[in-house]
């Protein structure tokens, strides 16, 4: 049992060869391994020809048996053919390299069968690297800690980029159980956190690499090198090829996708990430990149939309990804320890405030960013856990963040670049926001229907107005500076269609290119005269109108009747003195106290001055002066039931006591029918048993035999019926308590749970 507890890596086991000699050899020896051939993986076919399928099918069935197999092996026989196998790692790398991603199963053709077979291959290589990235698997089957960190990172079972792919291919669903899986790698083996360190730069060179492809230049690294002649004939993002276009497009979706899911499973590497300045690197390529790709796309000339449309869907999806990447950036290096509460959170709090400020200059990014995640919620945090923060510099940011989007138009709120798929509308809105902003738009043969598309919240009837009623005066007062021909209703019609934008409000009135509906509107129409609402006290409705007290209707009140508390110069004795409340009682009892049995009428008089005369329809006199059915001549008369008796105290000739028991036997024989209203329990207790007795004996009914289990005192002997009744007893009594208690004890105690 103690050899058991050791590890593998200490553990030894003997083998014959092919000569039936007895050889030593160590748990994880290459002699060991089982001879197979692991096959490559090849992603699902996109066009789905019927061969293609058959053969993805065909290959996918021999990954799955495989898998099968290698999972099913014991402790020892798994790690063996982990290390020494170089199939199999061949074939879980080109799993990991060509396995489609969210965005490319949406394209993949919708075969049940196809489908079926891909997510077995997925759970299978998925179950295969969380039993590589675990060292103990029971108290027998385990593995060195060190030993274990030595051997995946020796023969390189795990290293930076199958972890990132590890992430983005198995991070939905699986968070939880890959962030267990990855801390326990980088704690076993710590040299991982230095090739982290190595890694981000390379990282850092995909933006420098996509940024050189577009013929821009991204502030970081890159920006202190000279710029070279051959770069100023360097292809752009519109000259280049459609496909060196298309594979910087999914470069950057796959990157930006893949970094984002890593830092959000593992956010210990935020740190590695931060050290190297990813934060400036990411937003400064974000804001110089990303509007020229965004350009391209709308603008380059694709033969096939479904292309183009996949495109602008992955490129708003990188857009996504890099804010989404900021934020968790920003969570779990400042407001995490922000908020756990360390001896250096005003140190954080310090760095975050200088990231929001170098935010500032990034306006597009700024933006977007405020779009998914409001700054002022974070800043209304930080507020929160440090009071003493200075006020004025967060009023700087927030300032800053509403002049950004003042720079880029307040329509955009309304419509974020990185949330809408690729549409027509979306087309001619960005093409109208592009030049509102001053870049130059393509020429059109309508630039009227550019505009009119423009998508701007439209202001109805009881819609709030965005602008306070100041700030609307000013913009007024700063177009009829210019154009003072103009009426104020007009104005206002203008600003509502165009979301109070001034600028677009003067350009296209000077154009001449405002919508359909306001060139149909009088440019001299005077500003509508606001309807006073009527006031609150004249359409009030109250269960008090018209009382005494009612002061919206009454001009004088009497204030006598009204009083705080104890009236003045009244005392308490007073006030129990005062029967004043009696008196006004007593006039209405006193006219219960006059009982008239007789009303005379005198000479003159008739009866309807007393309203005798009255008569009332649904009165029923007809018992008044009759006795229906008193005198009946049947048994149970009213006057006839019980005869009437002169009392026994009242009798004067008293009986011999000898005569009363007769006259009682009298008295019970001539009370035979009379109704009895409680009748004797004795009686009645008798003819329950008389029945209960004739039902038994119709249904044959047999009573139970009483049993005796105490039987006679010990030594004396005892009867057979009380020798068959004890053990009975003891068997059936958990019918009654116990709840089987009984049976229990001994069915445990047969398989050994007790002691006998």
């Amino acid at each position: 049992m103690a050899c058991a507890r050791v590890p593998l890596d200490q553990q030894e086991v003997t083998i014959s060869d092919t000569l039936g000699k007895e050889r030593t050899l160590p748990s994880l020896h290459p002699d060991r391994k089982e001879e197979r051939y692991f096959v490559p993986y090849k992603p699902p076919p996109d066009n789905g020809s019927p061969a293609e399928v058959e053969e993805f099918l065909e290959c996918a069935k021999f990954i799955t048996e495989d898998l099968d197999w290698l999972l099913a092996l014991p402790h020892d026989k798994f790690w063996c053919q982990v290390v020494f196998d170089e199939s199999l790692q061949r074939s879980l790398d080109s799993y990991l390299r060509h396995a489609p991603r969210d965005l490319d199963l949406a394209a993949l053709p919708s075969s049940p069968a196809v489908a079926n077979m891909q997510r077995s291959v997925h759970r299978l290589v998925f179950l295969t690297f969380l039993r590589m990235a675990t060292y103990k698997e029971s108290k027998e089957n385990f593995l060195s800690p060190a030993v274990f960190g030595e051997i995946i990172y020796e023969n390189f079972l795990f290293d930076i980029p199958k972890i990132l792919d590890l992430c983005v291919l198995f991070g939905k669903g699986n968070s939880q159980l890959l962030h267990k899986m990855i801390e326990n790698i980088f704690t076993q083996q710590p040299a991982y956190y230095s090739d982290l360190d190595e890694t981000v730069p390379t990282v850092l060179q995909v933006f420098d690499t996509i940024t050189g492809k577009c013929g821009v230049r991204c502030e970081g690294a890159s920006a202190i090198e000279p710029l070279k002649l051959s770069e100023h004939k360097q292809p752009t993002a519109m000259t280049m090829s459609q496909e060196e276009f298309v594979d910087i497009i999914l470069y950057l979706c796959d990157s930006t996708t893949t970094i984002h899911a890593f830092l959000d499973i593992f956010p210990a590497a935020c740190f590695s990430f931060q050290s190297h300045g990813f934060l400036s690197r990411l937003t400064s390529f974000y804001e110089i990149t990303v509007p020229d790709l965004e350009n391209a796309v709308r603008k380059r000339n694709f033969e096939d939309k479904s292309l183009q449309e996949d495109l602008w869907n992955r490129l708003s999806h990188s857009c996504h990804k890099m804010v989404e990447t900021v934020h968790v950036l920003l969570h779990h290096s400042c407001f995490q320890p922000i908020l756990e509460g360390g001896e250096n959170s005003q140190t954080y709090a310090e760095k975050l405030l200088q990231y929001f400020t170098s935010f500032l200059h990034e306006k597009r990014f700024l933006t977007d960013y405020d779009e998914q995640y409001p700054v002022a919620d974070d800043i209304s945090l930080l507020q929160q856990a440090f009071p003493i923060i200075d006020e004025t510099r967060t009023s700087y940011l927030l300032q800053g963040v509403e002049s950004a989007w003042d720079s880029l138009g307040h329509h955009q709120r309304a419509q974020s670049r990185i949330q809408h798929k690729f549409t027509p509308e979306v087309l001619a809105s960005q093409e109208a926001a592009d030049k509102a902003d001053g870049h130059k738009a393509p020429e059109t043969e309508d630039l009227r229907g550019a505009e009119a598309i423009l998508d701007v919240p439209k202001k109805g009837n009881g819609a709030v107005c965005p602008v306070s009623a100041a700030e609307l005066e000013s913009l007024l007062s700063c177009i009829r500076d210019l154009l003072p021909d103009l009426g104020e209703g007009f104005l206002l019609a203008c600003l509502q269609e165009y979301d109070y934008n001034s600028e677009l409000v003067i350009n296209n009135i000077l154009e001449d290119h405002l919508a359909p509906s306001l060139d149909k509107l009088d440019r001299a129409m005077p500003r509508p005269v606001k309807e006073e609402l009527p006031g609150v006290l004249c359409e009030r409705s109250n269960v008090f109108d018209d009382d005494e007290f009612d002061v919206f209707r009454r001009d004088q009140v009497d204030m006598s009747r009204i009083w705080k508390g104890r009236r003045k110069d009244e005392s308490v004795r007073q006030m129990l003195n005062d029967k004043q409340h009696i008196a006004e009682q007593k006039a209405r009892y006193q006219a219960y106290e006059t009982v008239v049995d007789e009303v005379i009428i005198e000479p003159g008089q008739t009866a309807a001055t007393y309203g005798l005369d009255d008569y009332d329809d649904e009165y029923d006199d007809t018992y008044d002066m009759n006795q229906v059915g008193a005198n009946d001549l049947d048994g149970d008369s009213l006057l006839n039931r019980r005869p009437f008796t002169v009392p026994r105290v009242l009798q004067k000739d008293n009986k011999p006591d000898e005569d009363e028991d007769e006259e009682e036997q009298d008295a019970l024989q001539n009370n035979v029918n009379r109704d009895q209203f409680v009748q004797d329990p004795a009686l009645l207790r008798e003819k329950a048993e008389a029945r209960r007795a004739a039902m038994q004996q119709r249904k044959s009914f047999r009573p139970e035999r009483t049993t005796n289990v105490v039987g006679q005192p010990r030594g004396q002997g005892q009867t057979t019926e009380t020798v068959q009744d004890r053990p009975r007893k003891e068997a059936n009594k958990s019918r009654v308590a116990n709840h089987n208690r009984r049976t229990m004890a001994d069915r445990k105690r047969n398989k050994g749970m007790i002691p006998s």
